[in-house]
């Protein structure tokens, strides 16, 4: 239910600057949170059964076609960890991707709810609007991190000699 009305013009400059101090934030955020944090594999982070270690991505939304388009979001702060591609194949760096792969996508999680503050200062068509583009801009990076992270996770486990390695 829009309480606020700015005019056009107000309302689409409030929306840009609101939607990139949500993004700035709830990176800093979750940037804040301790790396212990994203240690475990359970809950949210857990790779399900479903996903078939990262096919059900792959197959289904054809990651491998545009995962070179999504811009590496960690290149706008000092402390971020650049996910774009793989430096080394060492266990300590691919267990540190991971984990921050968790990160990414707690963050991308949560930069979807603020979406219902917009109804607030925009019509509901546009109130729609961006729910609709939360969800188009976070749900891939999100399908994203689990697909690299379920492949990095089999990785890992076939070099520390638990597993094998199917890609």
């Amino acid at each position: 239910m829009q309480l606020i009305d700015l005019g056009n013009m107000w309302t689409i400059i409030l929306d840009i600057l609101i939607w990139g101090v949500i993004h700035i934030v709830i990176s800093l955020i979750t940037l804040a949170i301790r790396e212990e944090h994203f240690r475990k594999n359970s809950g949210l982070y857990q790779i399900r059964s479903w996903e078939r270690e990262g096919k059900f991505w792959g197959n289904n939304f054809k990651i491998k076609r545009w995962k070179h388009i999504v811009p590496d979001g960690a290149k706008l702060f000092k402390k971020g960890f650049q996910k774009k591609e793989l430096l080394t194949l060492d266990v300590v760096y691919l267990e540190t991707f991971i984990r921050e792969s968790r990160r990414a996508e707690l963050t991308h999680w949560l930069c979807i709810p603020p979406a219902l503050l917009f109804f607030l200062w925009n019509p509901p068509w546009a109130g729609t609007i961006m729910i609709v583009y939360a969800l188009v801009v976070n749900i891939p990076i999100i399908m994203l991190q689990r697909y690299n992270r379920a492949r990095l996770q089999l990785v890992v486990k076939r070099k520390k000699g638990k597993g094998r390695l199917v890609m």
